[in-house]
């Protein structure tokens, strides 16, 4: 049973909890083979083959979780023991999971820990876990669903049956986290997008490629273009680079060894060519193809750019895991001296970027670090000691609420990820600035250092939204599509309440048009109920209702969304109300 080791309380918790949820599967179900039963961001699950055919469904899993109960009722306590392989062979001969498992371990001649709870139950594990189950709450954890599963995820081994847990320390945390889920279910971007009329996913252009509504294609461009004002005011420039490169990019780079089968592979007339995993290996080509001294440096490029991964159809789905993916990618070459001063430029950046989007509460940031098996990653020890040093020291310059973690690196260098939560409190890992000291290597970038000398750039990648894509249906979420006005794809209705009052309702129009206001007129035949409560359901912030009395006074009556009737105003007034808040990006 393994997991990242963490020795939290929560953490022992939850690892008990597996062990707890195998005794009571075997209890109900005595021939079931267990697997691996790790912990997981909100509970934990175990993996078991019911190997005598024997189906377990969903209505099964309250009387398990009830006989879990019973066990942590009896107060049992958790021993650990070490044994040797040949002894872990005896103990779980009938297992032939267990039995690669510990055959695995065996191959670093590593001794083999067990856990024992109660009398008669044992499994191997790595702890840790509570010294007694009396120290589980019985009323913070649920068994929640059955999914399948692959035997260590290769679809060529064993389809198991994997039950799955949610765990807390309290009740009152199990409660909230379960408002939280059914709420996260209300704001699902697949659902609120079909509503919104905001992208479409079509099976023949294939999943994971979503297309872009006419309303959808607003609110991204209204992201890209707020992200292009703030680098543009911070010395970056534009750049484009094509969707294909020749194999020989990939391979120089490293990225087609470490990609392999995500990458799509394009078979030219003569040459190999892989739809573009990447922007980073463009970006050197361009940096090369200048002649730039100390006094230029740093070079910074912007390009919000889709690249593309082949990922597995079963892990697709609406806007958050998708196979074009447009990052709002940045490169900058600096020299060693400037990369304290440029990233805290990033760090000003993604602050001012999250503060709008109304996100920086309670964020942090991931230092990712290199882990132990080097064969990971490329460059030699100095180079990543170099770039983990430098971040490290920006973390600390800048007060960032920062946590150091392990084996969390990309491959070419270390990096910061910033971790945002919603407004439902769910985290998202979503802005991220990383290191390199490797690519400049590889492609021999240079440039002239004040001895007149060629000299090594460090590269600074960064991205702010992430993935354009995956971005969006964060927003969506976050907002409920209830988008601040900046970002609505319409930002108000003209809701004249007969025919006669049309005429006067178009020059209204005419008007919020000219001031780029995005604005729609609804002159259905339909009552003003009806027109209100369809305008309520496209999300739209304003309404500006037109009778009897607005045509003569030549006014509208404005209401909101939430704040209800504002009141007659002139069109005028109007203009300049609506184009204050967008300007603002309230």
């Amino acid at each position: 049973m393994g997991h990242k080791s963490d020795h939290s309380e929560l953490f022992k918790i939850r690892h008990s909890l597996a062990h707890i949820l195998l005794m009571a599967i075997k209890h109900h179900f005595p021939h079931a083979l267990p697997t691996i039963g790790p912990v997981t961001d909100n509970g934990f699950y175990y993996d078991l083959d019911f190997v005598d055919g024997v189906k377990i469904g969903a209505e099964d899993l309250k009387k398990v979780e009830d006989t879990m109960r019973d066990i942590i009722k009896k107060h049992l306590d958790f021993k650990v023991e070490t044994v040797t392989a040949d002894q872990a062979h005896t103990l779980f001969a009938l297992n032939p999971f267990k039995l690669e498992i510990i055959d695995d371990i065996a191959k670093g001649d590593e001794e083999v820990t067990i856990y024992r709870t109660g009398e008669d139950f044992y499994d191997l594990c790595e702890g840790p876990h509570v010294k007694n189950t009396k120290e589980i709450p019985t009323d913070a954890f649920m068994l929640s669903h059955i999914a399948g599963a692959y035997w260590r995820g290769n679809e060529n081994k064993a389809m198991l049956t994997r039950i799955y847990g949610i765990a807390f320390e309290s009740k009152k945390e199990l409660d909230a986290y379960i408002t939280q889920q059914e709420e996260a279910k209300k704001r699902d971007h697949r659902i609120i997008g079909a509503q919104l009329k905001l992208f479409t996913v079509s099976p023949l252009v294939g999943p994971g490629l979503p297309l872009m509504q006419p309303r959808g294609m607003i609110i991204r461009e209204e992201i890209e273009d707020y992200l292009w004002s703030l680098h543009k005011k911070k010395g970056y420039s534009r750049v484009w680079t094509p969707h294909i490169a020749k194999l020989a990019l990939y391979e120089k780079s490293g990225h087609a060894e470490k990609f392999g089968d995500e990458l799509f592979r394009v078979q030219g007339k003569e040459d190999k060519f892989i739809l573009k995993p990447m922007n980073c290996p463009h970006h050197m080509q361009i940096f090369a193809d200048n002649q730039f001294s100390y006094k230029d440096m740093p070079v910074r490029y912007f390009e919000p750019a889709t690249v593309y991964r082949d990922e597995k159809s079963g892990q697709l789905g609406g806007l958050t895991r998708v196979r074009a993916i447009t990052q709002d990618d940045g490169h900058l070459f600096c020299r060693p001296e400037q990369l304290g001063e440029e990233i805290k430029t990033i760090v000003d950046i993604i602050k001012e970027f999250y503060t709008t989007m109304g996100m920086m509460d309670s964020y942090w940031v991931r230092l990712s670090l290199r882990g132990d098996d080097k064969s990971k990653y490329l460059g030699s020890d100095d180079v990543w000691e170099k770039a983990e040093g430098a971040l490290t020291e920006i973390c600390k310059e800048q007060n960032l609420p920062y946590k150091a973690e392990r084996d969390e690196a990309t491959f070419y260098g270390p990096k910061l990820d910033f971790m945002f939560k919603d407004a439902i409190g769910r985290e998202w890992q979503l802005a991220t600035i990383q290191c390199d000291f490797n690519l400049p290597e590889r492609f021999d970038l240079s440039y002239i250092n004040s001895e007149g000398k060629k000299e090594r750039p460090v590269v600074i990648h960064r991205a702010i939204s992430g993935a354009l894509e995956r971005f969006m249906g964060v927003m969506i979420e976050h907002y409920a599509g209830n988008f601040p006005l900046w970002l609505s794809p319409n930002q108000i209705t003209i809701l004249p309440i007969a025919d006669k009052h049309n005429e006067y309702a178009e020059t209204v129009l005419s008007e919020l048009s000219d001031a780029d206001i995005r604005v729609e007129l609804d002159n259905s035949r339909e009552g003003l109920g009806k027109k209100i409560r369809n305008t309520r359901e496209m999300k739209t912030p304003y309404w500006a209702v037109i009778g009897d009395a607005e045509v003569e006074n030549k006014t509208i009556t404005l209401e909101h969304r939430t704040e209800g009737k504002i009141g007659e105003m002139k069109v005028g007034e109007l203009v300049e109300k609506l184009t204050g808040e967008i300007k603002e990006k309230k």
